[in-house]
Order: structure tokens, then C-alpha cells, then sequence
């Protein structure tokens, strides 16, 4: 459901503090004020997230002073997306849970929103079931239209589980089939011109990959490549972009180590040149110019996300900008318009969560349009650092290091705080959690454990079949690295993570409780069994057979299933309208510890979902989390901040 309103009153108007702000633990609980913006394609007005009263609204801003005008969404849906068509329409994304058939399944949808008065158009009839919905590609020429790849049935048996393409007018919501569901074909992908040029499929009972192609709309879709799990096949490198010029491309591809860009030779899908890469790490995203045909620049992490920029003017932007920050924030361009003249700035740094400027290339002028939290301006926020140690085995694991500021780095209380994903990695950048605990006197090591994203495909691959067993070490690893450094009390320490870093907490109080004083979960898995009937593609959208892969026995490594070996105090706190993760996961953990007689606290947030996206939970699990380290893991500075 989705409800509009226009506000009556101008950004600097927002933001009215829903808690007392001068507290610190109620400063840390507040929403970013503006998050995530995209300038429309005439640079006039730009989409975000705004906070009020410890909400948040899509609103649509004008870059003159006008009003903001916003879209409500209700409290059983979450806003996941949104993106400009045009100057005056924008489709947005909402996925929300429905029980059928006695299971609890997702569902997405999505709506062409007119951003002058917020009309919002439903993108499909009604009475269509609209299981997922995939935007491939997004007019240039100025008409409302997009690309939707719709998958309208739950039964694999059925042809319509299996997405059809739609050109859809988002301002009124008719739409025209352009391809037909494929049996086994899950994902399209269409070209800047708006022609769909690839499907991939993946069959689970054969194991097996299939590739359809095209050059252009007057071709048939035909098979380009094919490979099964079971004979160790894998399919030949796929395009991440279509160039102009027929039969090429650009791929992605790790046969160095590490993910590389390069040309790639559409007919044969053989690589050409290298186009870009950097050395020790893989890139993740390419960024592209308004229309999707010319390739600006390319997105990668090393101990920060950077942008290595390929145009010569968006080059000489960023050298602009970070001449005008200077070391202390990094500045990141985010969104720019049609011309490229006007561009979206966030100017940040691990200490300090920064604030989104406007620059305007054509009158040389940066101005800022709010600052991201603005109630912890006067926090002192921690010192991060990132460093390397070496695992049992040798292997070298980057992590990110977090410690009070002002504070003398010598035998602090420390919390080992696991990334979520496993798929995915901490890097320099500001984090509310790890900064909050820092302010209660913690130090706090982020690792970036074997299987994390972003440090090539061996360390990748030493991640399989690991979960709760070398992943685990990797952590325990972490805390005799700061111990020796003498940064760490050894008999100080507590684990606290959020989903897979919530399931490495529930592991790590299991199984090596010797070592902890405390383990904080949220929204965390302790069932994987449990997880694989919830969803198969789970985590970074494994399916079945691959998470079996990364964890063969998950009766073992799930802690569920060993109560009774939980040896430390354990905080669980789970949201019930979590889509990801459902809060049963923690529910029955709780339930378990209880009756096995070990101390256990379950906190269910009634509204939360997987994000702490509301300013409410926030404060609750601040609150809980704050009490429980005062318990079982005092810091020698701490004080309640409450």
C-alpha cells in the first residue's frame, strides 16, 4: 500500500529530532536526515530518502527551494528502489510478505510515481501476482517507458514462474509483452536501445547453466553457452555491458586472481584487452553515463570506495572535489543529470558521516544540501584504521579497526563485529554500530574473513564449506592479532553481528565460548536447514545446491541444533517484519537456550525489519545492547549515554 502526501515546509525543515537529541545514545539512534539521492535527468529536482520523526519517506526535492513532496509506504512494505525515467515520472520497488500455500513468501512490485504531485501508478493489473520484478533497461528519449522482466507464479511447473518481459508506460501502466517466458531462463538482460540480447537460466535438478543470445531484435534467441555443476563446467564470460559495435562487449573475469574489466567478443565470448583492474583487489561496478552507452568510470574498494574515473571531465570533477575536501573526507559523485553538468556529491570519512553536496560544473560552485547526521555533529566519533594479521593457516585477512577517540589504544575491552552477507566486506567508511561502541569505550575489530567479497577468487574460494568452522577461526584470529599488538584485553571480549554476523555471534557462543564474555545477535541465523526452506536463494542469492557449499553439514555448524553447549550470556534481537532473515531464526533459538537453562535474551521488534531502518528499534537495540555489555563486558569508560 502506498499513501502520498506533499509536505508543507522546506528541507531545512526537516528532521525534527523524534528523540531528544541531546543525548548520545539517542544521537546515535536517529535516521540519516537525506539518504541515497538521485538528480532527475534535468538536474531540477533529486529522489531520497528524507527522516521525520523517525521515519523515512521517498521524497522528491527541488533543487530551486520548492517543497518536497513525498510517497508514505506502508508499514508492511519496504521501499528497496527507485530511479528517474523521465524529468517528471519515477518507478519505485516495494517487496512485502504474503502467506500461501501455508509458506511466507516475497513479493516486489513496483510503481511509476509522477514526481510534481506524487500520483503513483500501479506497474501490472491488480489481479496479477507479481512474485519479482526486474527493471532491464529505462528509456532516454524523454517518453515514461522501461523494461520489466516479471515473474507471476510460485510453481516451478508453471510457465509464467519463469519472468516474461514487458515494455511498460510507467505514467499510465499499460504494457506490451517483448518476450515470452523460457523455460528455465530466470534473469533477461537488455541493451541500452532497450533490446533484450541475453536470458540465463539455471535448471536444479540437472545442475545445469544455460545461456540465450542475441544480436539484435530481428534475431531469435538462441543458445550461446551451457555448463553443468556436475562435470565441473562453468559458463564462459558473460557481458556487463553491450557496446554499440556489433558482436562486443565488456565482462568481468577473475582468470588473474582478481575481478578485472575487458573487452569481450560477444559470438566467441573470448576476452580481449584488459580495461581496467587494480592490483590486490577486484572491482565492483561500472559506472555508466545517463543514456547506458558510454562507460564514465569504474567502482572499486580497496580500504575505501573509490571511483577511477575514465571521461575526461568527470576526471577532472573529482580531482576538483578532492582538492576542495582535501584528505580529511573522501568525496564520492553519486547521481549526476542527462548533461552531465550537474552531479551528486557525499563527502564523508570513516570519523565522520558527512553531508551531500550539489556541484554545478557550469557555475563552478559546490553548495551543500544537508548534512547525513546531523544530531552526532558534536559526537567525538572514533579513530579507523585498516590492517592486515594473519590467519592459523597463513592467510592474510584485512579488517577494519575502530577505537575511541582520544583514547589510549592499550588493553581495551573489544568487540569482534562480523559482517553480514557472508558475501560482502567492511571497508573505511563510517558505521553507526562500530562508532556507537566506540563511544562506549570499546575497541572494535570489523575482519573481513575468508569468503568476503572484494579480495579475489582464491579468498573467495577458501571461504567454501567454512561457514561457523575456518570463517570462525578467522575471528578468533582477529582478537590474538590485537592482543598481541597490546591493543586488546584478551579477557574482555564479546562478539555482536547482524544476520550471517549474527549467525558468526550465535557460532561463536557455541562453539568457542572460552573466548567471549558475551554474544549479541540480530536478526541472525541459527538454523541453515531452517533458512534453505525459508528461501533457497538466500545470502547473495545462493541457490540449494550452493549453500550446501558453504556449508556441507549444516546440521553441525547450526547452532540451533547445540543449546546446550552455549557457554556465555546471549542478547537475541530479531524484527518481526524481517524479510531476509525471519525472526523465528531467533525465536526458537531463545526458546531453546531457556530450556536448556542458559542466559538468554530475546527482544522481538514488533515493526523492525532487517535494516534497524526505523529511528524506534534503533534505540531499543542501542538500549539492549548497551545494557547487556554493561552486564557481562564493562568498558573501564563506559556509561549508560542513556
Amino acid at each position: 500500500m502506498i499513501r502520498t502526501t506533499i509536505v508543507l515546509g522546506f528541507l531545512a525543515l526537516w528532521g525534527g529530532p523524534a528523540l531528544p537529541a541531546d543525548d548520545s545514545l539517542q544521537a546515535f539512534a536517529q535516521l540519516p536526515l537525506l539518504e541515497r539521492p538521485q538528480i532527475s535527468p534535468d538536474g531540477t529536482r533529486y529522489a531520497c530518502l528524507l527522516s521525520s520523526q523517525g521515519r523515512q519517506m521517498l521524497a522528491v526535492v527541488s533543487t530551486t527551494g520548492a517543497r518536497p513532496v513525498t510517497v508514505a509506504v506502508a508499514d508492511s512494505d519496504q521501499l528497496t528502489r527507485w530511479q528517474w525515467v523521465n524529468d517528471e515520472w519515477l518507478i519505485i520497488t516495494l517487496r512485502s510478505t504474503h502467506m500461501m500455500m501455508g509458506e511466507r513468501w516475497t513479493v516486489g512490485r513496483v510503481y511509476g510515481v509522477r514526481a510534481s504531485d506524487a500520483q503513483v501508478v500501479p506497474l501490472g493489473r491488480d489481479t496479477d501476482a507479481q512474485f519479482a520484478s526486474d527493471v532491464l533497461w529505462i528509456a532516454q528519449d524523454g517518453s515514461p517507458r522501461v523494461l520489466l522482466a516479471v515473474q507471476q507464479s510460485i510453481y516451478s511447473s508453471e510457465e509464467k514462474f519463469y519472468p516474461e518481459v514487458f515494455e511498460v508506460d510507467v505514467s499510465t501502466g499499460k504494457r506490451v509483452s517483448r518476450v515470452r517466458p523460457r523455460m528455465g531462463i530466470m534473469n533477461w538482460y537488455a541493451d541500452s536501445d532497450g533490446v533484450v540480447r541475453m536470458g540465463i537460466g539455471y535448471r536444479d535438478l540437472s545442475r545445469s547453466s544455460t545461456v540465450l543470445y542475441r544480436e539484435n531484435a530481428a534475431e531469435s534467441l538462441r543458445t550461446l553457452d551451457t555448463a553443468s555443476a556436475r562435470k565441473a563446467e562453468s559458463l564462459k564470460p558473460l557481458p556487463a555491458l553491450f557496446l554499440a559495435h556489433r558482436g562486443k562487449g565488456l565482462a568481468f573475469s577473475d582468470h588473474s586472481g582478481f575481478a578485472a574489466l575487458y573487452e569481450l567478443d560477444l559470438e566467441t565470448q573470448t576476452l580481449g584487452k584488459e580495461v581496467f583492474s587494480v592490483p590486490g583487489y577486484d572491482i565492483d561496478e561500472l559506472v555508466m553515463d545517463p543514456t547506458g552507452k558510454e562507460l564514465l568510470g569504474v567502482r572499486y574498494t580497496d580500504t575505501q570506495p573509490r571511483t577511477q574515473w575514465l571521461e575526461p571531465i568527470m576526471s577532472k570533477a573529482q580531482r576538483d572535489l578532492d582538492r576542495a575536501f582535501g584528505p580529511a573526507r573522501s568525496a564520492q559523485i553519486i547521481s549526476m543529470s542527462r548533461n552531465q553538468r550537474r552531479l551528486m556529491v557525499l563527502a564523508s570519512s570513516a570519523s565522520d558521516p558527512g553531508s551531500y553536496y550539489l556541484m554545478d560544473l557550469d557555475s563552478r560552485t559546490v553548495n551543500e544540501i544537508s548534512r547525513v547526521l546531523p544530531a552526532l555533529a558534536t559526537e567525538p566519533l572514533g579513530t579507523v584504521r585498516s590492517l592486515r594479521y594473519k590467519a592459523r593457516d597463513g592467510l592474510e585477512i584485512e579488517a577494519v579497526l575502530t577505537v575511541p577517540a582520544q583514547a589510549e589504544p592499550k588493553r581495551l575491552p573489544l568487540i569482534v563485529m562480523p559482517h553480514g552477507g557472508p558475501s560482502a566486506r567492511d571497508q573505511e567508511t563510517f558505521d553507526w554500530w562500530a562508532q556507537y561502541l566506540a563511544r562506549l569505550g570499546y575497541a572494535v575489530i570489523q575482519p573481513n574473513y575468508r569468503g568476503s567479497s572484494g579480495y579475489g577468487s582464491q579468498f573467495a574460494a577458501r571461504g567454501e564449506g567454512q561457514w561457523g568452522l575456518a570463517m570462525q577461526d578467522d575471528l578468533l584470529d582477529s582478537i590474538d592479532h590485537l592482543v598481541a599488538l597490546g591493543v586488546a584485553d584478551p579477557e574482555k571480549v564479546c562478539i555482536i553481528g547482524g544476520s550471517y554476523g549474527g549467525y558468526a555471534a550465535l557460532r561463536a557462543a557455541q562453539r568457542d565460548s572460552a573466548r567471549f564474555r558475551c554474544a549479541a545477535s540480530f536478526a541472525g541465523v541459527s538454523d541453515l536447514a531452517g533458512m534453505v526452506k525459508f528461501d533457497d536463494r538466500y545470502l547473495s542469492g545462493f541457490r540449494r545446491d550452493e549453500l550446501e557449499a558453504q556449508a556441507p553439514d549444516m546440521k553441525a555448524v547450526s547452532p540451533i541444533n547445540y543449546p546446550e553447549q552455549f557457554g556465555t550470556p546471549v542478547l537475541l534481537v530479531h524484527g518481526k517484519r524481517d524479510l531476509v532473515v525471519p525472526f523465528t531464526q531467533s525465536s526458537s533459538l531463545a526458546g531453546k537456550l531457556s530450556k536448556a537453562g542458559k542466559p538468554v535474551r530475546y527482544v522481538e521488534l514488533p515493526l523492525g525489519d532487517h535494516y534497524l531502518s526505523r529511528a524506534e528499534d534503533r534505540l531499543v537495540y542501542l538500549r539492549e545492547i548497551t545494557a547487556f555489555l554493561q552486564e557481562y563486558n564493562p568498558a573501564r569508560a563506559a556509561t549508560a549515554l542513556d
